[in-house]
């Protein structure tokens, strides 16, 4: 199970650190992210008003997402950043500002803790939770392009089988992107051809319309990027993160392979 140390503030208090770096080879060429991968709640919050199976279940975090990512950045021999505060602070994948950054309402259940935050307040977040987790993806991208390729940038996140009383979801697993093809048509081809999966093109999500993560640190400079979307139901018995880590790293050997991958291209 993965842990985000306490990070002591000057009141004494303990909270959970913004961010938990995972390290990687140094020659690694890949830098995995997940944004949800935390449902703690620093302790200034309280429990903004919610419940305990509230504060655990999807409105908060990606579960199963971090030790998925954890798991695959061993296998690929690369690191990992991992978001440290629940989505509920603030959310690591929306542009601060964004109505949906902290949220008053999520998945139709009210937030109490986030009804009346004003401008100083979210700003506050923003600088305690949201710079530092982009400011260390931003750094590790600079020691990896420092090796001489641009890196490749992949994301992890899980999804609900049902949402708000909406149709089961079927996909077993979906591949986000925007603009660039060059990791997501080779990878979804790769997964469609076993027939044990049901897999989605930016479903159940889209990585057009939800991507500030990729596309601030990969898209807008020209980095090879996706992300991954796994069933949380498919995540919760002992060792499927591992077996999904397998089955995503065996999907992306051929392609990180190549070595045309590794270059700058805006799209």
């Amino acid at each position: 199970m993965l842990t985000f140390l306490p990070e002591s503030d000057p009141r004494g208090s303990a909270d959970p650190a913004p961010f938990s770096l995972v390290e990687g080879h140094p020659d690694a060429r890949v830098l995995v992210v997940c944004d949800h991968a935390s449902a703690a709640i620093p302790s200034d919050y309280g429990d903004l008003g919610l419940g305990p199976a509230d504060r655990l279940s999807h409105i908060a975090w990606d579960c199963g997402a971090a030790e998925v990512a954890c798991e695959l950045a061993a296998r690929l021999g690369c690191p990992a950043v991992l978001g440290g505060v629940s989505r509920l602070v603030i959310d690591c994948n929306r542009q601060p500002g964004d109505p949906s950054s902290i949220p008053s309402v999520s998945g139709g259940i009210e937030v109490p803790g986030n009804r009346a935050v004003d401008e100083a307040e979210a700003d506050r977040r923003a600088e305690r939770w949201f710079w530092p987790y982009h400011t260390c993806i931003g750094t590790q991208i600079g020691h990896l392009w420092r090796h001489g390729t641009p890196p490749v940038l992949i994301g992890l996140h899980s999804f609900t089988p049902h949402l708000l009383g909406q149709e089961p979801r079927p996909w077993h697993v979906g591949v986000l992107w925007n603009r660039d093809p060059r990791l997501a048509r080779p990878v979804l081809a790769g997964l469609r051809a076993r027939p044990d999966l049901i897999v989605g093109d930016n479903q159940p999500y889209s990585g057009r319309e939800i991507n500030y993560t990729l596309d601030t640190h990969a898209g807008a400079a020209g980095l090879p990027n996706l992300s991954f979307e796994i069933r949380q139901d498919l995540l919760a018995e002992p060792g499927a993160a591992a077996a999904w880590a397998a089955v995503l790293a065996d999907m992306l050997a051929p392609v990180l392979a190549d070595p045309a991958l590794y270059r700058a291209e805006v799209y």
